[in-house]
């Protein structure tokens, strides 16, 4: 089935987490590793804008539905950071935003000539790049679905379960949309599908490297799919998939370079 963008659009909301007594912390606190994990979500889904930023010089700003999704996509993902921003608080963690910008900043030159990189090599590209971010962001999303259900899984926690699980729910909206646009443009274009699996199996990382320290990337991918070998297969599989994509193993080569699978 086709993704239903103006459906999407109209039921698009922010994750609520009001009916969750986040004061249950206090007495049943998170461990360390779990926080550990969570500050590193909650950095993600801030950094989106910066994502968003870098889409919009490309050919896919052009897209009318890509447009109209990210759009939603980036107000979803602003709201999943505040709620996650609200668990880290009561654990007395709090993130701010001049925090996060001195990230941004720690970047420097590599965050500053990003969005001209970007518009530069994708706009050489053309047409077919869109088809590269939209298969990108279903990698992404498909490993936030997973990373969220697994957290939740270990923590078995009566507050943070039920976040985590309505979070990947939204996330799995997302995967629907990015899966829908990228299996149409695979199949319309021998060019794109070349491209396409020549740049993820090169290039594709987890969701977070360059933004944060390669050895905190490490950290939290550990603590969430260590041993979790059968997880990734799956992830390679939706992958495989896709037109002109079978064979790819982008997530086991990335997990085994970061030294987790």
């Amino acid at each position: 089935m086709a993704f239903d963008l103006e459906r999407f659009a109209e039921t698009s909301d922010r994750v609520r987490w009001e009916d969750l007594d986040l004061s249950l912390f206090r007495s049943q606190p998170l461990d360390a590793d779990t926080l550990r994990s969570l500050r590193y979500m909650c950095d993600v889904e801030y950094h989106t804008s910066c994502f968003l930023r870098d889409m919009l010089v490309t050919p896919s700003h052009r897209e009318e539905a890509a447009g109209g999704f990210m759009t939603m996509w980036n107000r979803e993902e602003f709201w999943h950071g505040e709620a996650l921003a609200a668990v880290l608080a009561e654990h007395d963690i709090i993130v701010d935003y001049d925090e996060l910008k001195a990230k941004r900043v720690k970047l420097g030159w590599q965050l500053a000539l990003g969005p001209m990189k970007q518009s530069l090599l994708t706009n050489l590209v053309g047409q077919d790049f869109v088809a590269v971010h939209m298969t990108w962001g279903a990698a992404n999303e498909l490993s936030a679905v997973a990373a969220y259900r697994r957290l939740a899984e270990l923590t078995d926690h009566p507050v943070l379960t039920p976040l985590l699980k309505r979070i990947a729910q939204q996330e799995t909206r997302h995967v629907a949309f990015y899966t829908t646009q990228a299996r149409e443009r695979l199949e319309n274009s021998s060019n794109a599908r070349k491209l396409v699996r020549l740049i993820l199996s090169k290039v594709w990382k987890p969701v977070g490297s360059g933004m944060m320290d390669e050895s905190e990337v490490k950290a939290v991918m550990t603590h969430l799919f260590e041993h979790r070998h059968d997880d990734l297969d799956k992830l390679d599989q939706r992958i495989q998939r896709f037109p002109g994509l079978d064979g790819v193993t982008i997530f086991r080569s990335a997990f085994r370079s970061l030294g987790v699978a």
